[in-house]
């Protein structure tokens, strides 16, 4: 989806300038139609990994921790099991460089031509 969901009722022109934004009267909507009790969705920036909106009936999930190196945000990962349990993983960024501690450096090659 790339419209987002908005503290509003129905439709509303995105500031994106692709999409719309839809509001709780929409989301309940389409889930009553398509027979559906929650819309798991990504693709938008949720500082703290993931975000319920609509009495738990959209929930959006972001999994890319602190975001262009400068968001400083957490993310998660949404597993939902057959009886329907929804689990979230949070998570944080790793330390930057973390997985180069302890390598060693690259020598350097004694020069093709001496």
């Amino acid at each position: 989806m790339w419209s987002d969901p908005e503290d509003i009722n129905n439709w509303a022109v995105s500031p994106r300038g692709a999409g719309w934004l839809f509001g709780g009267g929409v989301t309940a909507e389409f889930n009553h139609v398509n027979g559906l009790s929650l819309i798991a969705r990504a693709h938008q920036l949720i500082q703290e990994g993931y975000k319920y909106m609509f009495d738990e009936a959209l929930v959006t999930v972001w999994s890319a921790p602190n975001y262009c190196y400068r968001c400083g945000n957490m993310a998660s990962i949404l597993t939902i099991k057959e009886d329907g349990e929804k689990i979230f993983t949070e998570y944080g960024a790793a330390e930057e460089n973390e997985r180069d501690k302890g390598m060693q450096t690259r020598k350097m090659a004694m020069p093709y031509f001496v």
